[in-house]
């Protein structure tokens, strides 16, 4: 400490001298620890776009340091309910066209189901190389919001019982929280049972 003030006290001599800058006063020890100093927001595109479009929405974040953290996980660390978190998935139908489906995050997609409910004859997942260069998105931050195009999307019927759904914001590491007819409308949603049964 004394060391500290003696080098202040030398450098702000210097600079009442004329011999220094004013900015050389700003001693990097104390860089970032100003306590009033606001941390900003972190904003991705999916809570951009809802903002655009005026829809009430609550942003959360996660714990991520190791990339990609599975759904339930994602559910635990926010203390949130694994029914009420929701999984982005893509998937491409027998005839070449794209769909997403929004799941529960415990639960799984059932294929056969998925197909009726788009009116295939089958749909199978969408290979995670190709997630980025179709969506925008990566595995693991891939919301129903924002993507590069609009696909027809399908919402497992349970979200119609939440008060309000979490899906991703776009990005590993954060979640945004909507009520499910603003979520389903944006997209133009429909419902479906898509998962398969316990």
């Amino acid at each position: 400490m004394l060391a500290f003030l003696a080098d202040f006290y030398d450098v702000s001599a210097d600079y009442l001298l004329g011999r220094t800058d004013r900015k050389e006063l700003i001693d990097p020890r104390l860089e970032g620890l100003n306590p009033m100093a606001k941390k900003k927001e972190e904003k991705t595109n999916v809570m951009r776009t809802l903002e655009q479009k005026k829809i009430p929405y609550t942003p959360h974040s996660y714990p991520h340091e190791d990339g990609a953290v599975d759904g339930v996980t994602v559910a635990q660390s926010m203390g949130q309910d694994p029914a009420a978190v929701f999984k982005t998935l893509v998937a491409r139908g027998a005839s070449g066209n794209y769909y997403v489906f929004d799941i529960p995050v415990a639960d799984t997609l059932d294929l056969k189901k998925a197909a009726k409910a788009v009116g295939e004859k089958s749909v199978a997942m969408l290979p995670a190389k190709e997630l980025l260069p179709l969506t925008g998105y990566v595995h693991g931050g891939c919301s129903p919001v924002g993507m590069k195009k609009t696909f027809p999307t399908v919402f497992h019927e349970s979200c119609l019982a939440q008060e309000t759904l979490y899906v991703s914001a776009g990005k590993i590491g954060y979640q945004v929280e909507v009520a499910p007819a603003d979520l389903m409308a944006l997209v133009g949603a429909s419902t479906a049972d898509v998962i398969v049964e316990g």
